[in-house]
């Protein structure tokens, strides 16, 4: 199963990444590669994880960052709507269902 990135959080994904990296050498790559490893279990599982909001989009946390995946399964996929910081700004990607 593949995966696509709404826009803005590819744009938001980037940014996380750059942040950590500027922050720590190399800790934007084990973001990167979290969020892949992660990706992954989403694809294999998609309905594994809690409804964030009803009736079909989904939170995956990341383990070693404060962040999580915000998904919606598609017909052979899964789009990443946001990939949200836990504690700022609930629900803030809402307007991009």
């Amino acid at each position: 199963m593949n995966y696509s990135f709404h826009p803005a959080a590819e744009a938001e994904f980037l940014e996380s990444v750059g942040y950590y990296e500027s922050k720590v050498p190399g800790l934007g790559g084990a973001l990167i590669e979290e969020f892949e490893a992660l990706a992954i279990l989403v694809s294999k599982t998609p309905q594994g994880w809690q409804v964030e909001f009803p009736p079909d989009i989904r939170r995956a946390p990341l383990h070693r960052f404060p962040l999580s995946i915000i998904y919606r399964e598609r017909p052979d996929s899964f789009q990443i709507l946001a990939v949200a910081h836990d504690r700022r700004r609930p629900q803030y990607w809402l307007g991009r269902l």
